[in-house]
């Protein structure tokens, strides 16, 4: 009697439904779509007016119009030679370099406190991060009552403490405490980015290795120098480099504080470009002044780049 081979179906098998693969489904479509709006942003905020700051710093053009013609690199030629861009390049270095050294140091200090628990901690992070969040317009507007050479608090408050005499110092009106003051409206108004950038450097270290340097016996400076900060330097890097790219072509706190006076003691090349391009109608040698920074940022952001991939890396 022969056997008989008969395939047993499965009562409750369902047919196979023809599934449409939209878009959206594949990670490829969904990352792109959502990446899109930043994309379209740096398009169209970002590149359309450097790439037409690039054509102006190569023509003639003014803000009264007329004909636009090309002329090279005679715009570069023609300001790297004046005094007041020699000035403005020598303050903007200046400015750049001890704004965001002193950035780092207070930004660091502060991340290791909160990295502590104590009470109004969350009170303290706000007033920390407020600098940042509010307009640096109506923040600039305060600083200048506070350096104000009749009723400034800041005179007020020494006169108080007997460290000086008189009326007090004209903090805006004299060339090194004008460079000074907007050096401390500058570094109060970064401080909170790089604390934020900071503070999550240092959450990202495992606790096991703090535990392991505590039971070596390493004290706070030699834990901090020798452990926590070869951890955290790619992100710094990173905070410095966001510091000096904000620093550089930023005008705002010069612009409302001292119009780069006194004597051209605090332009920088931000606030030149704007005076030379848009106050003073020559477009051309504004765009020129304004992208002379650009290959050194260029190569200083792909420097740090790659330190912080290779310290990533080892």
């Amino acid at each position: 009697m022969e056997a008989s081979t008969s395939t047993v179906q499965p009562q409750n098998s369902a047919p196979r439904r023809n599934r449409s693969f939209s878009p959206v489904d594949s990670e490829t479509w969904l990352g792109s779509l959502l990446i899109a709006p930043a994309v379209l942003y740096i398009a169209l905020l970002v590149g359309v007016p450097f790439l037409m700051a690039l054509y102006y710093s190569v023509s003639n053009t003014t803000t009264g119009g007329g004909s636009m013609g090309f002329v090279g690199l005679r715009n570069f030629t023609a300001v790297v030679g004046t005094p007041k861009f020699q000035t403005a390049l020598k303050n903007t270095l200046i400015f750049g370099v001890i704004s965001q050294v002193l950035v780092l140091i207070l930004s660091n200090a502060l991340a290791l406190a909160l990295q502590r628990d104590f009470p109004g901690k969350r009170l303290i992070r706000f007033l920390i991060l407020l600098p940042w969040v509010a307009p640096i317009s109506i923040g600039t507007i305060a600083w200048l009552w506070i350096f104000d050479s009749t009723y400034s608090v800041l005179n007020w408050m020494l006169r108080l403490a007997g460290l000086i005499q008189g009326r007090g110092y004209m903090w805006l009106g004299l060339p090194h405490l004008a460079m000074g003051s907007i050096i401390a409206v500058h570094v109060w108004r970064q401080l909170p980015l790089a604390t934020v950038i900071l503070l999550a450097g240092y959450g990202s270290i495992p606790q096991d290795i703090h535990d392991a340097a505590a039971v070596d016996g390493a004290g706070f400076w030699r834990h901090f120098f020798q452990v926590t900060l070869p951890l955290i330097l790619p992100i710094s890097l990173v905070a410095l480099l966001f510091g000096l790219i904000f620093t550089f072509t930023d005008m705002v706190i010069i612009y409302n504080l001292t119009r780069g006076g006194p004597f051209d003691t605090t332009q920088v090349l931000a606030s030149l470009a704007f005076y030379t391009g848009i106050a003073g109608g020559d477009l051309a040698e504004g765009a020129a002044i304004a992208l002379f920074l650009f290959p050194l940022l260029l190569a200083v952001a792909l420097g740090f780049l790659m330190i912080a991939q290779r310290t990533e890396v080892t």
